[in-house]
């Protein structure tokens, strides 16, 4: 039997390390023949654009660059597939040129919109009664927003990079004497995970960020203003941290006005611009020294301050996939069960795709503060163990390598 791997949706530090886990295991299963990876997601294996791991991956050396490279080394895609009942030709097309391959298994590394091109697969093979090709999906998200699972592989890493720079940023604003606000806004749709994280750098002893805007709570420009105007009595730097995603109490985004309204084929809203027009805001009514910064997608694949947990677990899950396509199970995806905090644990387990298909979780609101410009103890609990540990990059000419297919 050959398998196949690929990956989808948005690239992350520890994508690569997911797809190292599956190889890992792979190798190591007597019944597995080729290991193949698909060129740019589902679009690969329709268009039957692959290549054989084995040739790529051909060393030890290899294979820790492969742990340490970001982004995703096969290539990604955003492609929606429709209902099967409605429109079988594409999954015609893909069972044909999984069988061509000889290929048993198809492991699926993705978010909540890649669970559901695994749910819908599994779903045809189901009503056609094909027992003879599996499909897993493994977790992969920025954005924590996974259901189903206790953490997304990708987060813990991001997390790290996003309370390390608001932190470097934090050490530059308290260089001048005068006030000062600054505004640096993450991604985060509609949950504010990784926002939230900057919270990490008061473990050191950090009063920063003195204000914390997500998703979870309504937004109020009134109320926003009166926050920083309070903070500045308190600090000479005010840093403030928000979710791209924040929405008004009428349900709109914060800072419409600055985005394209464009939407991707998922129905997802292309955002930005909320750190912008804060900015501008804080500038007209404040009149005090004010700049904003997005972070935009260096928070997605900045691997020079990755986390270890976060490389290990991706790895971890990406060899548990495997194993549980052996046992025999197909349409699932992959899990984390958090069993403790401190000391920090958790076991890997699988649930339905089709639960963690198309759907979001979400910051619990009960971590906010009541004012919601903050967020309370319980998310450190949940947070520090994710971001711990360093991965040291393979150098070259004072620079890091990088694993390229």
């Amino acid at each position: 039997m050959n398998i196949a791997v690929a990956q989808s949706g948005g690239p992350t530090c520890a994508i690569n390390a997911s797809l190292a886990g599956v190889y890992s295991a792979a190798q190591k299963e007597a019944s597995i023949d080729k290991i193949y990876g698909v060129l740019n997601g589902i679009e690969g294996i329709i268009n039957d654009e692959m290549v054989d791991l084995s040739e790529k991956i051909s060393s030890d050396v290899n294979y820790q660059l492969l742990l340490r490279t970001p982004s995703a080394v096969l290539g990604s895609c955003r492609k929606k597939l429709p209902d099967h009942r409605e429109k079988s030709e594409i999954y015609e097309k893909i069972t044909e040129i999984l069988r061509k391959r000889g290929i048993g298994m198809f492991f699926y590394i993705g978010g909540n919109d890649s669970m559901d091109t695994v749910a819908k697969y599994s779903d045809y093979l189901r009503c056609n009664n094909i027992d003879d090709i599996k499909i897993i999906g493994i977790p992969k998200t920025i954005d924590n927003d996974l259901c189903e699972t206790d953490h997304s592989p990708g987060f813990g890493s991001a997390a790290k990079y996003v309370a390390a720079t608001v932190q470097e940023i934090t050490r530059d604003s308290n260089v001048y004497s005068i006030p000062s606000v600054t505004i640096i806004e993450t991604m985060g749709r509609h949950a504010g995970w990784l926002a939230a994280a900057s919270c990490c750098i008061r473990a050191n002893g950090e009063a920063a960020p003195h204000l914390i805007y997500l998703p979870e709570t309504t937004f109020s420009i009134e109320r926003f203003l009166a926050d920083v105007k309070n903070e500045m009595k308190k600090h000479r730097a005010v840093i403030v941290v928000v979710s791209e995603g924040v929405k008004t109490a009428e349900g709109k985004f914060a800072a419409e006005e600055y985005q394209s309204g464009q939407k991707d084929v998922f129905g997802h809203s292309y955002l930005s611009g909320i750190g912008k027009f804060l900015e501008k805001l804080v500038a007209a009514e404040i009149g005090c020294k004010v700049r904003s910064i997005e972070l935009n997608v260096m928070q997605r694949c900045s691997s020079h301050i990755a986390s270890l947990e976060d490389i290990q677990s991706s790895e971890a899950i990406g060899m548990a996939a495997v194993e549980a396509g052996i046992s025999g199970k197909s349409g699932c995806m992959m899990t984390f069960v958090r069993e403790s905090d401190m000391p920090y644990s958790y076991r890997i387990d699988t649930t339905d795709a089709s639960k963690a298909a198309n759907s979001e979780k979400f910051f619990p609101r009960e971590w906010i503060n009541e004012e919601g410009n903050n967020v309370l103890p319980p998310a450190y609990d949940y947070l520090m163990p994710l971001i711990q540990g360093e991965l040291h990059a393979i150098m070259k000419n004072g620079m890091p390598l990088n694993f390229v297919i």
